[in-house]
């Protein structure tokens, strides 16, 4: 039974082609997976089938009583609640409910006995609806969700105007899974997530009854929960049964076969050609070059298949600094209160180190402390000579109207336009990205745009804050490349161990220095 029907939705945006004549179809408890690189369109096709955007052409039609949860990569949080005012919004039904059972209990003091009769049967089925919705046991399921994704050591009492991005993406996944809408519409939800909650939310997927879309870049994730797959390529949407390895084995044989009919009708038609330009002219066989030459014209000719934008990541090497890149002693993480027991840091030159740790640990603030941007409550760091740092934020504005080129060119203003148009589209950026405002761009085209300054600068210690988050698969590969080839030392927080495992020569774990309960 199909619960969602998408026919021939077309949809540009400034003259570029995001979604042509494409259509979809969801069945009940089928899960999804939504996969393509940046800026295909992903994002778009979810904001069409929420309502949030509407198409060119084209129609999107939902079965009747659906209920539709939607996670985007920009969803906000109101401010002046706690987490725990924000996931019980999950149950504003039951809570209504509640009211209006509060509502008939004060009537009853002034009505007739026929009239008691009927409140009192509207209250025991509003408390028959109530106790088989689980609303007297809400308080355990939202600890148990909660939990699960990581808010109980953050603290549900805490105001969200207090969280990081990171921590406000875990709230509101945790209040969409408490809702357990019969479709479930998840984009990238596992950005920020640490490796446990990640595992954690595979398993309830994996469970998951009921229908969900899930856009992702995390492999292993995708492979483990989904049984469809939906490709985002060049404004066409492609259906695939299977896992995303089963994907892209299907995907390499259908490149493969499009290549060889491609060559196959190139040869037929220089060949048709060539007999045309040698006949025509020539009385006897003009009669046979007319005939090759419509037998041509009705030839339904075959696009070459497009090559593929893949990014191309180097980082420059600046000289090479002291041997102790720097010395921490005694320092105490935290803004208002401390998040670490004292720690003694030293890292050396040439090292590579991932940082791992659950959200809420103070990974982002151990950086920027490192790199002097603020101080410790306590304790000093000491910077080695010679430092050349790189730092990749793990969260960029969303509110900035400079366009791609902007951007860059901003910040190396000595640079011709060509070459900042060329390294741009040396990190798989098109034409149309470069021209386009930061703050519409998707994700991974954003965190691109900012991998292109880091490539710009001299550097000798790269120091990265989650890069890989909203990365498709092939650049994050292009990007873990050009890590192991860097001669130069490296800092990276990351939640993928998969990413780093294979080049780092250490690991931190925060967890082993937090005060908080883990």
């Amino acid at each position: 039974m199909s619960i969602l029907n998408v026919e021939n939705v077309s949809h540009g945006f400034g003259g570029r082609k995001i979604l042509e004549e494409v259509s979809f179809r969801l069945l009940k408890g089928e899960h999804v997976g939504l996969v393509g690189a940046n800026g295909e369109g992903k994002s778009t096709f979810l904001d069409i089938i929420t309502g949030k955007l509407m198409p060119d052409k084209g129609k999107v039609e939902w079965s009747n009583r659906v209920t539709v949860g939607y996670l985007d990569q920009h969803t906000v949080l109101s401010k002046g609640k706690t987490i725990r005012d924000v996931l019980k919004e999950a149950f504003q039904g039951m809570f209504d409910l509640e009211a209006e059972i509060m509502t008939l209990y004060e009537r009853m003091g002034n009505v007739s006995d026929s009239e008691m009769d009927k409140l009192l049967e509207d209250v025991g089925e509003i408390q028959n609806i109530l106790e088989h919705n689980g609303f007297y046991t809400l308080d355990a399921k939202i600890e148990e969700v909660a939990n699960g994704l990581g808010l109980g050591e953050i603290g549900l009492d805490k105001e969200v105007t207090d969280l990081s991005g990171g921590q406000r993406t875990k709230v509101l996944l945790t209040k969409l899974l408490l809702q357990s809408p019969s479709i479930l519409i998840l984009d990238e939800p596992t950005n920020f997530l640490d490796v446990e909650h990640i595992e954690w939310l595979k398993r309830y997927l994996i469970n998951y009854e009921n229908a969900f879309i899930l856009v992702s870049h995390d492999v292993p994730f995708l492979n483990e929960v989904i049984n469809v797959i939906y490709h985002v390529e060049n404004a066409s949407l492609t259906r695939y049964t299977g896992n995303y390895e089963q994907f892209m084995q299907l995907v390499e044989i259908r490149k493969q076969q499009e290549i060889k009919a491609y060559d196959k009708q190139q040869k037929e038609v220089d060949r048709l050609e060539d007999f045309i330009a040698r006949n025509k002219a020539r009385i006897s066989t003009t009669g046979r070059a007319k005939s090759r030459q419509k037998q041509l014209d009705r030839m339904d000719l075959l696009e070459k298949p497009k090559e593929k934008i893949t990014p191309t990541f180097k980082f420059r090497e600046a000289r090479a600094p002291g041997k102790m890149i720097f010395e921490a002693r005694e320092i105490v993480l935290g803004y208002d209160e401390p998040l670490t027991r004292p720690l003694n840091l030293t890292l050396e030159r040439g090292r590579k180190v991932a940082i791992r740790g659950v959200n809420g640990l103070g990974k982002s603030t151990l950086l920027k402390t490192l790199l002097g941007y603020i101080d410790p409550i306590s304790g000093v760091v000491e910077l080695g000579d010679y430092l050349y740092p790189g730092y990749f934020e793990q969260e960029s504005s969303r509110k900035n109207e400079k366009t791609a080129l902007e951007e860059v060119w901003n910040e190396f203003p000595g640079l011709a336009n060509a070459e900042v148009r060329g390294a741009l589209a040396k990190c798989g950026l098109t034409s149309e990205h470069i021209a386009s405002k930061m703050m519409v761009l998707s994700g991974g085209e954003n965190a691109k745009v900012r991998l292109c300054k880091l490539m710009l600068k001299d550097v000798n210690w790269l120091v990265l804050d989650e890069p890989t988050n909203h990365l498709d698969v092939e650049a994050k590969a292009e990007l873990k490349k050009a890590i192991t080839d860097y001669k130069g030392t490296v800092i990276v927080v990351s939640h993928e161990p998969e990413f780093y495992q294979d080049w780092v020569t250490d690991v931190w774990n925060l967890e082993e220095w937090t005060t908080k309960i883990v």
